[in-house]
């Protein structure tokens, strides 16, 4: 796989994530629908420094596992594999009927508090973490400094988060009316299931 490719690869499967609704999507829909957009932007940029945090960690520590042992890099690669074959299996299989904006906690004071919060909010939680230790790992070509590239990755990420978030502040109701449709929200787990099982087996299949 060249850089080019990769990045493409990264970019349609990076944006199917970023459309899919999560805790992050919860957090900037209930803010900008509670608080405002500034506090909504203010989180939405919280959530992607948090984001930047997940691909600096794998990006380096893949980097030094790769220094250290090929074998532990399979083992990784094949529990990666795993996972994503796994999660997507079951958005698949038993897809959500329905996306709940939750109310969260008190509101925070401050700017500064919303930004904590959405960057925790992303950082605490672990299936963000083990997402990007199964995800990423794929889109790095052989040759190319891990750490960097995974932190380019990260990067992307983050410019389709906030390019997504505007459009959710911008359009609070609208957007929060769609993703209580059952449909609409089988919809999106179905495809994303599909593309993730896809990179699955793709991971489990390649050889470095």
């Amino acid at each position: 796989m060249t850089v080019t490719e990769a990045l493409l690869a990264f970019s349609v499967a990076a944006g199917l994530l970023t459309l899919t609704p999560g805790l992050d999507t919860a957090l900037v829909l209930r803010t900008a629908a509670s608080e405002g957009p500034r506090p909504a932007v203010l989180a939405a940029v919280g959530i992607c420094v948090g984001t930047l945090g997940w691909g600096a960690a794998v990006g380096f520590g893949l980097g030094a596992l790769l220094a250290a042992s090929h074998l532990a890099y399979d083992v990784l690669k094949w529990i990666g594999a795993g996972y994503l074959v796994w999660l997507g299996v079951g958005m698949i299989l038993k897809p959500r009927s329905a996306f709940q904006v939750a109310n969260g906690d008190a509101a925070p004071r401050g700017g500064a508090s919303w930004l904590w919060k959405g960057m925790l909010n992303n950082l605490l939680n672990p299936k963000a973490g083990v997402f990007y230790v199964s995800f990423l790992p794929q889109f790095i070509p052989a040759g190319v400094p891990v750490a960097p590239f995974a932190i380019l990755l990260a990067a992307l990420h983050c410019c389709m988060g906030l390019a997504y978030f505007a459009m959710l502040i911008a359009a609070t109701r609208p957007i929060a009316n769609a993703l209580q449709k059952a449909a609409v929200v089988r919809w999106l787990d179905r495809l994303t299931g599909g593309v993730f099982v896809g990179f699955g087996v793709r991971l489990a299949l390649e050889r470095r």
